[in-house]
């Protein structure tokens, strides 16, 4: 199963920059992409911002996709505790000879533990007068600084990605809806359990809030699968993969997609498990903020 991540070394300015995912899945660090649908230069395009974090520091990456796919990068920001200054700023770069800024103001955000902040911040990425994307609780300061408009077309969540790392339980808090609150997800992998008649007989536990609402037994034969999952005004489908988990050695990887439908629209088409690319990700429900995907890639350490 491939990673489809691309992931730059956004820590050290003694680090090479790389798109080789494992680099970064050696090093532990934890890594939060969303992926957002907008207007820039005249074309609908992908704008994907990263957050990293280790033990000392936050980094912020933010890029804009081409109509071919290709990436037109824009900043690495680099967030250690003794460099106030570049806790804000702003960077520029050029998609189809159209200049696009990226603003951010990260002095007082509160992280909470998170990779990605939770409050007070904004980060805007600004194109021809216009803010196409505005992340953060500070948009009043945002406007104030960029000087622009907010965009006529609004952005569209597409996906966000999150990799963690753990031995035998991963957790992770989340938002189904755009204006919905936070949900605990866990996933408990238990590969102690002996079968009756000898062996292992490996099981797994997803959980919501701590309501265990997947039981995969015999996971050595249900190593990947989808189950649907019913909450208040929406479903969520969830797709798995942790064959590497129970076949392949050292360290070890599972993807897990949730994917929340809105019971108030039509659901769309259903996501083939193979699907991992934000591209394929099209056509969804843009009257429904439930339409994303959460991937999750969850990295076992033993």
């Amino acid at each position: 199963m491939q990673d489809p991540i691309r992931i730059p070394a956004c820590f050290s300015s003694r680090e090479k920059s790389t798109d080789d995912p494992a680099a970064v899945n050696r090093s532990g660090k934890k890594v939060f992409v969303s992926v957002y649908r907008t207007k820039i230069a005249g074309q609908c395009r992908l704008i994907t911002v990263m957050w990293c974090k280790n033990l000392l520091l936050h980094g912020l990456f933010v890029s804009v996709e081409g109509p071919e796919g290709e990436s037109h990068h824009s900043c690495k920001v680099e967030l250690k505790p003794w460099y106030f200054w570049r806790k804000q700023g702003s960077k520029r770069f050029m998609v189809e000879g159209k200049a696009v800024d990226v603003f951010w103001d990260l002095k007082i955000a509160k992280f909470n533990g998170e990779t990605e902040p939770q409050s007070d911040y904004y980060v805007a990425v600004v194109c021809e007068e216009e803010v196409v994307l505005l992340l953060g609780d500070l948009k009043k300061d945002a406007y104030r600084k960029t000087g622009s408009r907010p965009a006529l077309i609004k952005p569209i969540l597409v996906s966000k990605k999150e990799h963690i790392f753990a031995k035998k339980k991963f957790s992770t808090r989340v938002k189904f809806h755009e204006k919905g609150r936070f949900h605990e997800i866990s996933i408990e992998c238990n590969n102690l359990h002996h079968h009756p008649e000898g062996g292992l007989d490996p099981e797994m536990e997803i959980r919501i809030d701590g309501h265990l609402v997947i039981n995969v037994k015999h996971l050595q034969w249900k190593f990947r699968g989808n189950d649907s999952i019913s909450m208040s005004k929406f479903r969520v489908e969830v797709y798995w993969d942790v064959h590497d988990w129970l076949f392949s050695p050292g360290l070890r990887h599972a993807l897990f997609i949730f994917k929340p439908i809105s019971l108030s629209f039509p659901p769309p088409t259903p996501l083939s498990s193979q699907a991992t690319s934000s591209s394929s990700l099209e056509g969804y429900n843009p009257s429904g903020s439930s339409g994303f995907c959460l991937f999750l890639y969850a990295w076992k350490v033993e």
